[in-house]
């Protein structure tokens, strides 16, 4: 019977609210140093105006911070990825392997994934980068919504993480 009355306690005790998206997304991005965040929030604000209708995936990793860019809540349909570490911001593009690149700027030797490295949300900006984003948007599987908002979704929080800050 104790057992009993303990759960029923338990039961009653206010449960402390989630954090909304928003709040738990800033969270992640305070904890690198105000440079690196300064570029991490310009960046997520292009690719919001790029991409209005994209879910964002979120994930905390244990070696990166990654906001994925997907029409659909399936991690296998996003396109493009922010992806963040002490040393900088990249835009990573998930089948970068297949899209066409004439200036050679996409980096990387994988199988599947190439990426940019983003000094600045302004990279965003190129001819050759925006070719790029616009062509992995005709490679998606899945279209994007021709109209709506997008959302944010916290898909994973690694516990143990490589620090956020340079040393």
């Amino acid at each position: 019977m104790a057992k009993t009355a303990s759960a029923s306690r338990d039961r009653l005790k206010p449960r402390k609210p989630r954090e909304s998206p928003g709040k738990q997304l800033a969270g992640f991005i305070a904890k690198f140093d105000p440079s690196v965040a300064k570029v991490i929030r310009s960046v997520r604000s292009a690719l919001r105006k790029r991409l209005p209708t994209a879910v964002e995936l979120v994930y905390d990793n244990y070696n990166f911070f990654v906001i994925g860019y997907s029409p659909t809540e399936r991690p296998s349909d996003s396109i493009l990825s922010l992806a963040a570490a002490s040393n900088g911001v990249g835009l990573a593009f998930l089948h970068g392997a297949t899209l066409p690149d004439p200036h050679k700027i996409l980096l990387g030797s994988g199988v599947q994934n190439r990426f940019v490295r983003l000094p600045s949300a302004a990279i965003l900006k190129q001819p050759a980068v925006e070719a790029l984003i616009v062509e992995a948007i005709a490679q998606s599987k899945s279209p994007f919504l021709e109209s709506g908002g997008g959302y944010t979704i916290i898909r994973s929080i690694s516990a143990k993480q490589r620090p956020r800050r340079a040393s």
